[in-house]
């Protein structure tokens, strides 16, 4: 049994790299070069100090071909200043730069070969690149890979290097100073250091690209995790009501003298529902219930520290109350308004918002007099939490930053709205109204960012004691209960 031979390897690959390198260098599209991004007076910078060495580039080109060359005019004019024209055209259009570079230096040094031919030069000219025609050479190949891909640069030095090898190895001349190697090697560093400069720019683009999407990744996950969070919440108010509505259901027969087998048959069916509809409910729980909830200040935050325990409502205001002033701050509670029945989500919502803004008080405002207003208006409730500058700077805060992400989100859900604020005094203030029937109307009261009810008392203008001078710092700036969204 013969072995199978070898297959070729397969040459397409090569063929369409080939195809898409001499495709780009016919091709005279290019990215210009940008200017400098700071400092914005010296933008173009770059663009003028290249046009002034063009400039000394043809000048010095013209002298060297008319002298060393002897092409005379035109020739000699043409070529010269066709490099200095190559080196400015370089800065929007590379790959047409390269070519009439390239050309002109060819068309110089086969110039120049007749007449080294014809009779010997007083001295051996520098050929086929003179120094002028190289410099300008490997600018013009180094802002090319500035601009093209890699390959695209190695393309152009590799037919740079092939002509080069052509008229100096293959045509030649007679009593020259060689320049053919030397020009390979210094095309070959510039267009290396053009494909990492540019290497370098892509990998800091992308970063920044990267840094941008994980930023957003970021405030996606944290939103979510806020939605899920009051999602696994409003749960347990759900499964009450469901488990009431199987309560129901069950004793309402015997409620009724007599009932009939489809009132029977009916309430078996709203009861049966209501128990299927609490066992998908216990299957959602036990996804979306935290195994271990952080709660740094013993406020109950997240689930608490019973993930079992009901959710709270308002009134377990006053224990939340007496847990924050263990901390170590001094709060103060204001109900005004005759306390109509709310909706378990309303008062969910409300509590919470209180728990976190005074959590967010414990963590920026240390030392501070808190004071939680509650306003029941027909329409809905008012929550304000207020807290006056803090004592002392604050430590380094153990939240996670989304507290209020969190309330923004419960307010928005039951058709309310949230405003925080610093008050004028270095304190902060977070005011809400939560709409009784989750629509706000056009009659509903404005949330109100003054420290005190309307109208204000005439007394003291400021909301709290101020702490003593000697505690407190100098500056606005420098007040740790001076912070935004992002720190609560």
């Amino acid at each position: 049994m013969t072995s199978a031979e070898p297959r070729p390897p397969d040459s397409e690959p090569i063929r369409t790299l080939l195809r898409e390198v001499l495709t780009a260098l016919a091709s005279p599209s290019a990215a210009p070069l940008p200017p400098l991004s700071r400092p914005r007076l010296l933008r173009r910078l770059p663009h003028v100090v290249l046009c002034l060495i063009a400039l000394a580039l043809a000048l010095a080109g013209v002298a060297e071909f008319n002298d060393t060359y002897r092409l005379g005019f035109p020739l000699g004019e043409v070529t010269g200043a066709a490099q200095g024209v190559a080196l400015v055209l370089a800065l929007r259009r590379p790959v047409p730069a390269w070519w009439l570079s390239l050309g002109a230096t060819l068309l110089a040094a086969a110039g120049a070969r007749s007449h080294m031919m014809a009779d010997v030069p007083a001295s051996r000219p520098d050929w086929p690149w003179s120094t002028p025609a190289l410099v300008a050479q490997a600018i013009v190949l180094f802002l090319l890979a500035l601009r093209l891909p890699a390959r695209v640069a190695i393309g152009a030095l590799s037919v740079t290097g092939l002509l080069t090898y052509v008229m100096q190895g293959l045509v030649g001349g007679q009593l020259y100073h060689s320049t053919g190697f030397l020009a390979v090697v210094v095309f070959a560093a510039a267009v290396l250091l053009g494909i990492a400069l540019r290497g370098r720019r892509e990998a800091r683009t992308q970063l920044v690209e990267q840094a941008s999407q994980t930023e957003e990744e970021r405030a996606r996950r944290t939103l979510l995790e806020e939605r899920s969070r009051i999602a696994r919440e409003l749960h347990d108010v759900v499964a009450h009501h469901m488990s009431v509505i199987s309560i129901q259901a069950q004793v309402a027969p015997h409620l009724v003298e007599n009932p009939s087998d489809e009132l029977k048959e009916n309430l078996e069916g709203i009861r049966q529902n209501a128990l299927e509809a609490l066992t998908e409910l216990r299957r959602v729980l036990g996804v979306l219930r935290s195994e271990n909830p952080e709660d740094p200040y013993g406020l109950g935050a997240g689930t608490g520290a019973a993930p079992n325990s009901p959710q709270p409502t308002l009134d377990r205001l006053d224990a939340l109350v007496e847990n924050t002033r263990a901390a170590g701050l001094q709060v103060t509670t204001e109900i005004t308004g005759e306390q109509l029945p709310l909706p378990p989500g309303v008062e969910l919502s409300a509590y919470r918002i209180i728990q976190e803004a005074l959590s967010n008080a414990l963590r920026h405002a240390p030392g501070s007099v808190v004071r939680v207003e509650l306003w029941h208006f027909p329409r809905g409730l008012q929550v304000r939490v207020i807290n006056s500058r803090p004592e002392r700077p604050a430590p380094p805060s153990p939240g996670a930053g989304h507290g209020l992400l969190g309330m923004r989100e419960r307010a928005a859900m039951l058709g309310g709205t949230l405003v925080t604020s610093e008050t004028a005094h270095g304190g902060f203030v977070v005011a809400a109204f939560l709409p009784r029937d989750g629509a706000v109307t056009g009659d509903a009261p404005s949330t109100d960012l003054s420290p005190y009810p309307s109208p204000p008392p005439s007394s003291d203008p400021s909301p709290y004691p101020s702490p003593p001078p000697s505690t407190s710092p100098s500056t606005d700036v420098d007040r740790p209960g001076r912070t935004g969204d992002e720190s609560r």
